[in-house]
């Protein structure tokens, strides 16, 4: 015999909007619940994690896993080394992954999860210490760990009190809670986390050095100060930057010329024709280390309305220049 599914209701936009803010309210409630439960053992459960010469092995089922994979990756992103198990597959062969230098979190909303409780005995013979984060405060998993963090809701935002919702937001801020603790706790720093997020916006901007982006060689465009006009220009132009610097012949830079100049210099009258590279020049350009950061370029491109800065090394001699649309083109802007 088929059965018709039933026919669902029209849509009632101010239901929609009632249980939306509902939610909000009930995972807000949840959340500071758990902000005035958290206790000492949070602590514990830092120090342990930080001592282990191991990684940290996340384990859940169901939306408890996909919690578990997400405070994995958020602490391997932020210094502690840590993977997600699945605990159907760890029956299956990947418990081979777990060695005792490890700690495991093991995230389950009952602590009665099946596939959980059946590899429990497996870690304590392994000797791997065992985080429990669980509402079950009396559950197998909790009588097993060695130490229990308190995820426990009063009740799901789910109208039906069925569907994971405020749990599993409350397993999410723990996560999140640990990650934050532990990265405070090794004193990582943005530079460290741009090195495992070197595709990212702030990886770029952390990574990139000047040196890296800058033109250099036959590339840079410049100039003696003793140079005709004509000569200037020519050089301008054939490098396309909008910009030349002029050098001695031991290559310190004595100043620079830009396609702003030159319209200045125009609009004042000026008759630039006989004129040489040193009477048209601004004495006092820009300058940057090679090995400073490209952002530094561009910040310094931005205070000053600029579109190109001088790299200079320690001598204080020319060795390249960076135009906006090298850093726009390496994406540090």
């Amino acid at each position: 015999m088929t059965v018709s599914p039933s026919t669902p209701p029209p849509f009632d936009t101010a239901q929609a909007l009632r249980l939306a803010r509902e939610t909000f309210e009930i995972e807000a409630a949840a959340l500071t619940g758990l902000a005035a439960r958290v206790d000492e053992r949070f602590a514990q459960a830092v120090q342990m994690v930080l001592a282990t010469t191991g990684r940290l092995v996340v384990m859940g089922m169901g939306k408890s896993g996909h919690v578990g994979r997400k405070i994995a990756a958020t602490l391997a992103s932020t210094g502690t080394p840590a993977f997600f198990v699945h605990p159907a597959e760890a029956s299956h062969g990947d418990l081979g992954m777990v060695t005792g230098a490890d700690v495991v979190l093991a995230i389950s909303n009952s602590g009665e999860s099946g596939e959980l409780t059946a590899i429990l005995p497996v870690l304590k013979r392994l000797g791997a210490p065992l985080i429990a984060l669980t509402g079950g405060l009396q559950s197998t998993l909790a009588k097993h760990a060695d130490l229990v963090l308190d995820c426990s809701v009063e009740r799901e935002a789910c109208p039906l009190n069925l569907a994971p919702t405020a749990s599993t937001t409350a397993q999410l801020a723990m996560g999140d809670a640990l990650a934050v603790a532990l990265l405070d706790a090794r004193g990582f720093r943005p530079e460290d986390f741009a090195r495992s997020h070197p595709g990212g916006s702030l990886g770029r901007k952390l990574l990139t050095h000047v040196s890296d982006v800058m033109r250099s060689g036959d590339q840079v465009p410049r100039v003696s100060p003793e140079a005709s006009f004509s000569d200037l220009m020519r050089e301008m132009s054939a490098k396309g930057l909008g910009c030349s610097a002029i050098v001695d012949a031991a290559g310190h830079i004595q100043g620079i010329f830009t396609d702003g100049d030159l319209r200045r210099r125009i609009e004042a009258g000026a008759d630039l024709r006989t004129a040489t590279a040193a009477q048209v020049m601004h004495p006092s350009p820009r300058r940057i280390a090679p090995d400073a950061l490209a952002v530094d370029a561009a910040e310094m491109m931005e205070a000053h309305g600029i579109t190109s800065v001088l790299v200079v090394d320690a001598a204080g001699v020319l060795t390249g220049v960076v135009h906006i649309g090298d850093l726009m083109r390496a994406k540090v802007i």
